[in-house]
């Protein structure tokens, strides 16, 4: 444990605040390094001469930037922040020396980059024609009727039949997710998910105040007797829930387990949220575990995943009988209204057959990135799997912890995501990494980023039997 003090001489405002600025500046000077675990909150306060509750603030604050995780037991540690790939190093300025992101992820970029191909055509399309202007002015908070409809039809790709009134319009899947919330939840109550989960919605749980809930899980998914035990208490609100290429284990729930699942729902009276934001990447998968629980199930039908995350739009499905109203009134009081001319260029795409062409498109990339990855790290990596993935959840040898592989890899030119981002409620932290192989724009840049991660694989790798 490093002897940390933080320097607060000079500085304004809540000292929660203060603290957590000059536990950024320590970290971006390079006095505090990936992996150092920090003082407890009792020892920092009397160190400080703040209240145990200021420290505590003061973590908070410096996880909710990144600078920090905690795990129970063991204390708070600082993270190898991540550096946004979402912008890329052009290819023509790629050398041996660049370091390769594998820590966020995002869709892979096929050969000729057919989402910006099929961008340019729509746009071309709608400056020819006289709805511009319509396409500028205000909208339904829900989405237009078009956009509704092209919504319902989105679903139906992933085994959903709907009608466009169930439909809400949102911008992209973190935005469902925190629609859905809002509309769904109130301050105290517990959210359910897998034990390990999305990122997005443990800042969500935070927000809201909700008490998250971490539910066991095995190498096929959510356990439902796990569930049901977590249902008994009585106060399980909603589940969240990645049942199609779970983020970020990449586990497929069976049918089996949707069903049940959908019973303990049902007998509990307990709300189903459905994140499906990979779920066409496979073109063999159970029906979604909304068509088992068909009147509490809200779903959301991804598009930034399997097409572009650029556009910025999401379909959220709502239980026949809500209508979405609720919903709705959700997206009007924080935004208005989702951007029309986007909406409008999805809609273009999934009425005249572009989207899934471009789901055809990803499946292909992202099956020949999986042979590049299995070539390069062993098959066992993949555990058997022919699903096509974006992500990759990376067993380490016995005795590493994954916050210092992480720093070793970034240390090695490579970035890759840590456990404990995943882990939900108070749930122990696996020895394992996310490794995302869709973000490098091309497989020369993913190949140096795989070859790079095997240099830091000393040993073998832990089997993943059981996640949790």
């Amino acid at each position: 444990m490093t002897s940390w003090t933080p320097e607060l001489r000079g500085r304004s405002g809540p000292l929660y605040r203060a603290i957590a600025d000059a536990l950024a500046e320590d970290i971006d000077a390079g006095r505090l390094t990936p992996g150092t675990r920090l003082p407890t909150h009792r020892e920092l306060a009397e160190r400080v001469g703040v209240t145990v509750g200021t420290v505590t603030r003061a973590y908070a604050e410096a996880e909710k930037r990144g600078l920090v995780s905690g795990e129970v037991g063991r204390g708070t540690f600082v993270r190898d922040r991540e550096v946004p790939a979402y912008m890329p190093k052009p290819v023509d300025m790629e050398d041996d020396a660049s370091p390769v992101e594998l820590g966020i992820n995002a869709p892979a970029t096929p050969e000729g980059d057919p989402a910006s191909q099929a961008l340019r055509r729509s746009l071309e399309e709608l400056g020819r024609t006289s709805r511009l202007a319509e396409l500028l002015a205000y909208q339904p908070a829900a989405g237009t009727t078009a956009h509704r409809v092209a919504g319902a039809a989105w679903a139906s790709r992933f085994g959903l039949q709907v009608k466009p009134e169930q439909v809400v319009v949102c911008a992209g899947g973190q935005h469902a997710m925190e629609v859905a919330l809002a509309a769904l939840t109130r301050p105290g109550d517990t959210l359910a998910t897998e034990a390990l989960t999305y990122p997005g919605v443990k800042v969500l749980a935070r927000r809201f105040q909700l008490r998250l809930q971490g539910v066991a899980m095995d190498a096929q998914g959510l356990v439902p007797e796990s569930f049901e035990a977590a249902c008994r208490g009585g106060s399980v609100r909603l589940l969240y829930t990645q049942p199609t290429c779970h983020n970020p284990t990449g586990a497929l729930l069976p049918e089996e387990r949707r069903k049940r699942i959908a019973e303990v729902a049902r007998k509990h009276g307990v709300l189903v949220l459905e994140d499906d934001a990979y779920g066409l990447l496979p073109e063999q998968r159970p029906p979604p575990l909304a068509a088992y629980l068909p009147e509490a199930s809200y779903f959301i039908a991804g598009v930034s995943k399997l097409l572009t995350p650029g556009l910025r739009i999401g379909y959220l499905v709502a239980p026949a009988r809500a209508r979405g109203e609720r919903l709705a009134e959700e997206v009007g009081l924080a935004s208005l209204m989702t951007t029309p001319l986007m909406a409008e260029v999805l809609a273009r795409w999934v009425e005249d057959g572009t989207a899934d062409e471009l789901v055809v498109r990803q499946r292909e990339e992202v099956r020949e990135r999986m042979e590049l990855t299995r070539t390069l790290l062993g098959s066992e990596v993949l555990r058997g799997s022919r699903m096509p993935l974006y992500h990759l959840w990376l067993g380490l040898p016995e005795g590493r912890r994954s916050e210092e592989f992480v720093a070793q890899a970034r240390r090695n030119g490579v970035s890759v995501t840590s456990a404990d981002l995943f882990t939900a409620g108070q749930g122990p932290v696996p020895a394992a990494v996310r490794v995302c192989i869709g973000t490098p724009r091309t497989r020369a840049q993913l190949e140096r980023g795989l070859r790079r991660l095997r240099e830091v694989l000393e040993t073998g790798l832990e089997p993943l039997a059981a996640i949790v």
